[in-house]
C-alpha cells in the first residue's frame, strides 16, 4: 500500500502515552532551552484580522516550518451536541509534507462567540502544553500556538492531533469538506467526520526542509472531486514532488473567492492569516478567481480579478517571498456555465498570461483544457461535474508546476 494512503486511526485509538516522562526530558534539553517567545492568546474578534505569530525556541539550530495547515471556514452548530454529553474528544487526523523532530500546534477559536476551553492536547499521544499548562482557553476570534512538543513527525504521513473539550458549547470553528476521515467521541460512541475542528496548522521543527511553500485556492485546491483519504489533492502531489525539501500547506477552501466573503472569507482578507503567516513560508501559490466568474453575483469586470490577484503578489513581494499563479481552468457544462462569463475567464488568463500580476505563471487552463473543445474540461480528468478534477487531474495539476521557480527568490526590483 503507497504510505500516502495509510490511515491513522488505530494510532489514534491504540497509542498510549507512556513516552510523557521522555518528552518533559527532552523539552528541557538545549534545544528548547530559553525563554522564547511563547505566544499568547489572540483576542482580536475579527477572523480576518487573526494573524498568526509563530514562536520559536530560543538557542536551537534548524527552523520550524508548517507540514500542513487548514484554513478556518466558518462556526457551526455542534452536530453532535446532547445533554448527558460533558466532554468531546476530537482526532483530527492530517497529513504531512515534512518531518521534524519537534512539533506545534495552532488552534483557532476564529468564529467561536465565546472562549474555547481545550482542557487536554496530544500530538501522537504526546501532550500539549501552552505557556506550561495542559490546558487553554482560546478567546472568541482568536487563536493560540502551543509549546514545542517534543515527538518525531514523519514526513508524508498520517498524523493524528487530539483535542478534549469540556463542553459542548459552539460555534465550531471548522474546516469541513477536508477529504480525510477524522473522529469525534461522544457519548453514542466514534462518529466518522470529514470536518478539521480547531485546528488550523501543524508546525515541525526541521534541520531538513528549507522552508514551506503556501498554496490559497478554491475548491480545485482543497481536492474537490478527489477520492477520500488518498491525499489526492494537487498540492499533495507538489509535496510528493518537493521529497521534503519543503513543507506544503493548503489553504484551498470550496467556494471561495477573491473579491466577496461566502464559502469561507473571502482570500483577500484571509491572505495574511492563511498564507502569509504561516511557519517558514518562502514561496505563495495562488489558483484563484474561478468563483468570482461563474458563482452569483458573478464578476463580470476581468480587470478587477487581475488586480485582486496583483494585490496578493505584492503583499507578498512585501514580506519577500515569491508568488507563482495559476490560469482559470475551462468548466463548460457545470450549471452555472454561459459563454459571457466563459469570456470574462478568458480574458482573466489573456492579463495573467500577459505578465505583471505574478512571478511566474502555471497555465492550468492549457494543460486541462479538451483539445478538441477548449472551453471544457478533457474528459479522462473530468471528475463527473465538468468543474473540478478527478485524482488523475489533480496528479496532472501538480505535475505542472516548476521547482525550479519554487525557489525562494526576492522579487526582482523592476517587477510590479
Amino acid at each position: 500500500m503507497p504510505r500516502r494512503q495509510g490511515y491513522a486511526l488505530l494510532i489514534a485509538l491504540v497509542a498510549g502515552t507512556a513516552a510523557l516522562a521522555a518528552a518533559v526530558a527532552f523539552a528541557g534539553s538545549l534545544l528548547f532551552s530559553g525563554s522564547g517567545n511563547r505566544p499568547e492568546p489572540i483576542t482580536a474578534p475579527d477572523p480576518r484580522s487573526v494573524a498568526r505569530t509563530p514562536a520559536a525556541p530560543a538557542h536551537s539550530t534548524g527552523l520550524w516550518a508548517a507540514t500542513w495547515a487548514a484554513a478556518p471556514v466558518a462556526g457551526v452548530a455542534d452536530s453532535y451536541n446532547g445533554s448527558t454529553l460533558h466532554r468531546r474528544t476530537i482526532r483530527n487526523v492530517v497529513h504531512t509534507s515534512i518531518g521534524g523532530d519537534a512539533a506545534r500546534i495552532t488552534l483557532s477559536n476564529a468564529f467561536g462567540t465565546r472562549p474555547l476551553v481545550v482542557d487536554r492536547a496530544t500530538v501522537s499521544s504526546r501532550p500539549v502544553t501552552f505557556q506550561g499548562a495542559g490546558s487553554v482557553t482560546v478567546a472568541a476570534g482568536g487563536q493560540v500556538v502551543s509549546d514545542p512538543v517534543a515527538v518525531r513527525v514523519a514526513a508524508d504521513s498520517d498524523l493524528v492531533v487530539t483535542l478534549r473539550t469540556p463542553t459542548t458549547e459552539g460555534p465550531v470553528t471548522l474546516h469541513g469538506r477536508s477529504h480525510q476521515t477524522s473522529y469525534v467521541d461522544t457519548a453514542w460512541g466514534t462518529r466518522r467526520t470529514e470536518d478539521w475542528r480547531y485546528l488550523t496548522a501543524v508546525d515541525v521543527h526541521t534541520r531538513a526542509a528549507a522552508g514551506t511553500i503556501a498554496v490559497i485556492g478554491d475548491s480545485l485546491t482543497a481536492g474537490t472531486g478527489s477520492t477520500l483519504d488518498t491525499n489526492s489533492r494537487w498540492p499533495d502531489v507538489l509535496a510528493d514532488r518537493l521529497d521534503g525539501r519543503y513543507g506544503v500547506t493548503n489553504a484551498g477552501i470550496a467556494g471561495n473567492r477573491l473579491l466577496r466573503d461566502g464559502s469561507g472569507v473571502r482570500a483577500s482578507a484571509r491572505f495574511e492569516r492563511d498564507v502569509l503567516d504561516i511557519a517558514g513560508v518562502k514561496t505563495v501559490v495562488v489558483a484563484l478567481g474561478i468563483n468570482d466568474v461563474q458563482r452569483s453575483p458573478q464578476e463580470t469586470d476581468p480587470q478587477r480579478i487581475a488586480n485582486a490577484l496583483r494585490s496578493l503578489t505584492q503583499r507578498a513581494h512585501a514580506r519577500g517571498l515569491r508568488v507563482t499563479g495559476a490560469t482559470l481552468m475551462p468548466y463548460e457544462g457545470y450549471r452555472t456555465w454561459t459563454p459571457a462569463r466563459d469570456g470574462v475567464r478568458e480574458q482573466v488568463n489573456a492579463l495573467i498570461r500577459a505578465g505583471g500580476i505574478f512571478d511566474h505563471v502555471i497555465d492550468f487552463d492549457a494543460a486541462a483544457r479538451d483539445p478538441h473543445r477548449p472551453t471544457r474540461l478533457r474528459p479522462a480528468w473530468d471528475s463527473g461535474d465538468h468543474l473540478h478534477l478527478n485524482d488523475t487531474g489533480y496528479r496532472l495539476l501538480g505535475s505542472l508546476v516548476d521547482l525550479t521557480e519554487l525557489t525562494p527568490e526576492q522579487p526582482r526590483s523592476d517587477q510590479l
